[in-house]
């Protein structure tokens, strides 16, 4: 595992760009440092590691996750998020607190709608009886990643989406003056319009929605 992530960092280095690292810094609010890897420079070196044959096992999953999210450079977490759905159709009910960490920590939407669209999506299709038991603990945690999380997991569904639960969620959070909730919340009803419009337009009409959500729900109308 240490010579895994050795190898993955002497790659990152090698390709390394100042220039492209400080325009990429400066975008996160200089939250976080960064090689100065675009998004398909970076997705081609890590290609080998992701191979099926040199995959990690699950059991080194949580582990591995929790030093790249140790590492100052973006480029780790991304990587740690798309190592993580190399597991996505044989996820365990423990990978839960997995999610939680990578959502918790180093907090930004770049790794928070990855995890919880194509993570957080896939885990709750595979145990649906989760869903009630995490949205609440998220939507009462007053962090608002776990709550954009809770949003946003629906967002490919289509028309297995839980309109009862999606509206749950909204109307908890309704009152928010957080931008990335006001933002998820018209982010899903939008996507959700796709599939249902009558169904966006009517929740739209008697709901008192944030003007920003409002607006993004009824984009595609």
């Amino acid at each position: 595992m240490q010579h895994y992530l050795e190898t993955l960092t002497k790659e990152f280095e090698h390709y390394k760009n100042a220039e492209i690292a400080l325009q990429q810094k400066a975008y996160v609010r200089n939250q976080f440092e960064y090689f100065g890897l675009k998004t398909a420079v970076r997705r081609g070196i890590q290609k080998p590691f992701l191979v099926k044959e040199y995959l990690p096992l699950h059991s080194e999953l949580k582990n591995i996750i929790e030093m790249l999210w140790e590492k100052p450079q973006r480029e780790f977490q991304h990587f740690g998020q798309e190592l993580v759905f190399k597991y996505v159709k044989r996820l365990e009910i423990k990978d839960i607190a997995l999610f939680e960490f990578m959502i918790i920590n180093k907090s930004w939407w770049d790794t928070v709608d990855f995890i919880a669209v194509k993570l957080l999506g896939a885990f709750f299709k595979i145990f649906p009886e989760q869903r009630k038991k995490y949205i609440e603990k998220w939507l009462l945690s007053n962090n608002i990643w776990l709550q954009r999380s809770a949003l946003l997991f629906q967002l490919k569904y289509k028309d297995q989406i839980d309109t009862e639960l999606l509206s749950k969620v909204v109307l908890f959070l309704l009152g928010s003056k957080e931008f990335f909730i006001n933002k998820a919340i018209g982010w899903v009803l939008r996507e959700y319009s796709r599939t249902n419009p009558t169904w966006v337009v009517r929740f739209v009409e008697t709901t008192e929605l944030n003007p920003l959500s409002r607006r993004e729900a009824l984009r595609l109308m």
